[in-house]
């Protein structure tokens, strides 16, 4: 046999270069990967939503709740006749932005599940004077049975050693400006419902309080009273003095023809709701459209006492006890404000004398066997307005009277 000439060895090596630079490229890829049967990690995904609340079924643990949001620009307050219509889109553009919060919100399972939590929702414009008392209401309450959810005027200052710590850290909402006479305090509210809806699938009943308020019993005494009631507590009253001039503050015919003055009514800002109306009042449109217009006159406009019992009363009378379970002293009161309880009064008569006190229900005169409210007597729960300076006597008095069923 004839030796290979070097010209048939060089036509060899060029037929099995490419066979050669195919194994080095393919053997390269699988060392750099792990060997061939190793797959790459696959990406971590998130969701993010215009809220802070993730939606997300398979969330095991609610999400702590991120700062407020501060909104631009400021919400400001219309007053006048000669409202601008560009002061009117910006409510307009303010509004839409938790449209889809409260739309969402309007979708969730009207039904609690087990165990039924309270939510309590503070609307503040500045840090909770009365913290240290709310945390020792709280730290006797087993975690799993409450929220709690701050609405925060951003455009306060909550960066002093008063500012949200404990029980109340993270759990400020994305929250907007509020103003008095306007229906910014109607958005917040039903902004606070809005996340507690989304936030806990448990939350039962929602209660909603002011950096002024304070409990009057014990938190086991409170969550059996307020769960194991099928309706919610909210003021509903009818004739009034003054109520057609607040119907007609935004004009004399502004409330047509959705609001008719029949079916005005009036109402503490303050009230509990079941779940069933709390998911009824994030999703109302209707009425909305008229409550949030602005009104003409300030001394006629607290819109905030007006919407709440109004839609309600409109939509669900029987499932309301038509009365609020938050103490509050109108003699003395002056400027559209309630009697304010100093420091030099707190005592254990002054608590025990509210927690006697009956509540008002609608319009007394209409109470009767057959009403939602007739031979009743609930129990305030809480109780406002305490002057900051207050906190001290009340902490002394807290174990012994007013957490002492």
């Amino acid at each position: 046999m004839l030796p290979p000439t070097p010209l048939s060895l060089f036509c060899a090596l060029l037929l099995c270069l490419p066979l050669a630079v195919i194994f080095t490229f393919t053997d390269s890829s699988a060392a750099s990967s792990g060997g061939a049967t190793t797959s790459p990690p696959l990406p971590t995904t998130t969701t993010t939503t215009t809220s802070s609340i993730n939606l997300t079924k398979t969330n095991l643990q609610p999400p702590l709740l991120l700062p407020p949001t501060i909104i631009k620009p400021q919400i400001k307050n219309q007053t006048t006749a000669d409202t601008t219509l560009s002061q009117l889109a910006l409510d307009e553009e303010e509004d839409k932005d938790d449209e889809s919060l409260f739309r969402l919100a309007s979708r969730v399972d009207p039904t609690p599940k087990p165990v039924k939590k309270l939510a309590f929702m503070f609307l503040t414009t500045s840090p909770l004077p009365f913290a240290p008392l709310w945390e020792l209401f709280f730290a006797r309450a087993p975690k799993n049975l409450y929220n709690i959810y701050v609405h925060a005027d951003p455009s306060a200052n909550y960066t002093t050693t008063k500012g949200f710590r404990g029980v109340f850290s993270r759990r400020v909402i994305p929250s907007k400006p509020t103003r008095r006479h306007t229906p910014t305090l109607i958005a917040a509210a039903r902004r606070l419902l809005a996340h507690a809806l989304l936030h806990d699938e448990s939350n039962s009943m929602f209660a909603l309080l002011s950096p002024s308020c304070i409990p009057l019993h014990s938190f086991s005494y409170t969550y059996r009273n307020l769960i194991k009631s099928r309706r919610s507590f909210i003021e509903i009253l009818k004739d009034e003095p003054g109520a057609y001039e607040r119907w007609a503050a935004r004009g004399e015919e502004a409330m047509l023809p959705e609001v008719e003055y029949e079916d005005f009514r009036i109402g503490s800002q303050f009230w509990v709701l079941k779940r069933k109306h709390a998911r009824i009042v994030v999703g109302e449109r209707r009425v909305w459209s008229k409550f949030k217009l602005p009104c003409l006159r300030d001394y006629t406009c607290y819109p905030e006492e007006h919407y709440f019992p109004t839609v309600l009363s409109m939509v669900d009378p029987r499932g309301c006890i038509p009365c609020t379970l938050t103490h509050v002293d109108w003699n003395g009161g002056h400027g559209g404000h309630p009697r304010m309880y100093m420091g030099s009064e707190v005592g254990p008569e002054l608590i025990r004398r509210l927690r006697e006190s009956r509540p008002r229900y609608g319009d007394e005169i209409s109470i009767s066997s057959n009403s939602s409210a007739g031979g009743r007597h609930d129990p305030f729960m809480f109780a406002r307005k305490f002057s900051p300076g207050a906190v001290h006597q009340l902490m002394s008095i807290a174990n012994e009277v007013i957490f002492k069923d």
